[in-house]
């Protein structure tokens, strides 16, 4: 990663560019000190209310990722400073059970990575997400999980735990079955054949998992969609998703960038589709509309997704789908004593 592949922050008055070659980016730490750490979402386009983000930016550093606007609010750079300068929450455990013991709050699904990967490769020594899902084990609060981490899979003593209560569900997103695409466009992330490995082993511990195809790329992944849900089911998926590319503020600048930097010969192509299956734009950012497509190509793939989805018997699932369930009860502190129980 280059300090020069970062887009222009659009709130920053003074912008400044290097005069020679950048120095190579290095990752930085931040502890964010929030009072909060339950968001909620008011966008019909996904099937969850409440979000627990532990880090803020990620080091995958995909190239398509939809959160990397929200850096700019922070001051920094939608590009190398969303893939570098990490925010964590270190009181997020804390944060959560604080909110999840209100009496006002009802036990509503809670989606892990709503925003930034919860499994980025910093999890593996803050551990802020599993000590999140120790949280909403003990009150059993249900959760999904969304990812493409293989370190996922440490945690399936957990998530087993919560999935024999019908507390939890995993969904791994794999774009790309070809490896050596999927460095080129998401070079921080684990081999698209270490996430069916995390697939099998949460499968064999109980965990419902999902494959998420998100997002599909028109003219660059979309014929690789019948490879990956057989794979998918293979290692024990029970559900498959797509999501179409979006392409918000900066990411555009990003995502089209190093598409015509690694993979040139195609570049042309995937702009002249994306923006057949947006009408005639490259993104829509109109509620509703941000995750699908329109016209003959977008009808085709979707076809052809879902062709393949019902021949392999997986079921269609959106991300945070199962949240329209009535809450569960939940077992706050306290309250086995207040009832008398042992």
């Amino acid at each position: 990663m280059r300090l020069e592949d970062n887009p222009r922050n659009r709130f920053d008055r003074y912008y400044r560019e290097w005069e020679v070659e950048p120095p190579a980016a290095t990752i930085e730490v931040t502890e964010d000190h929030s009072r909060s750490i339950l968001s909620e979402n008011d966008s019909p386009d996904v099937g969850f209310r409440f979000s627990v983000n532990p880090y803020r930016g990620c080091t995958h550093a995909c190239a398509y990722c939809y959160a990397r606007p929200s850096h700019e609010y922070l001051g920094l750079g939608a590009g190398t400073d969303f893939d570098t300068k990490i925010l964590i929450k270190p009181q997020a455990p804390e944060l959560l059970r604080e909110a999840l013991e209100k009496d006002s709050w009802k036990g509503d699904l809670i989606a892990f990575s709503g925003d930034t990967d919860c499994y980025q490769p910093l999890e593996a020594h803050y551990r802020l997400t599993r000590r999140c899902l120790e949280v909403c084990l003990e009150i059993g609060n249900p959760i999904e999980v969304v990812t493409k981490s293989f370190l996922v899979s440490r945690d399936r003593d957990l998530l087993g735990k919560m999935a024999a209560d019908g507390l939890a569900s995993v969904a791994i997103s794999v774009p790309f079955f070809d490896e050596d695409l999927a460095r080129l466009i998401e070079p921080g992330a684990p081999r698209p054949s270490k996430r069916f490995e995390a697939m099998r082993l949460l499968a064999d511990a109980g965990v419902p998992v999902t494959v998420l195809v998100a997002p599909i790329i028109p003219g660059l992944n979309d014929d690789q969609v019948p490879k990956l849900l057989e794979r998918a089911k293979e290692c024990g998926a029970r559900g498959a998703g797509r999501i179409l590319l979006r392409l918000p503020g900066a990411v555009r600048e990003v995502f089209l960038g190093r598409l015509r930097e690694r993979v040139p010969l195609r570049a042309a192509k995937v702009e002249a589709l994306l923006r057949e299956t947006r009408g005639g734009q490259l993104t829509d950012p109109r509620f509703g509309h941000r995750m699908r497509g329109t016209g003959v190509y977008w009808q085709a793939v979707n076809d052809a997704f879902e062709l393949h989805r019902k021949r392999l018997g997986l079921v269609p699932e959106q991300v945070g789908s199962k949240a329209a369930r009535p809450p569960r009860p939940l077992r706050r502190r306290g309250q086995l004593d207040l009832f008398g129980e042992p």
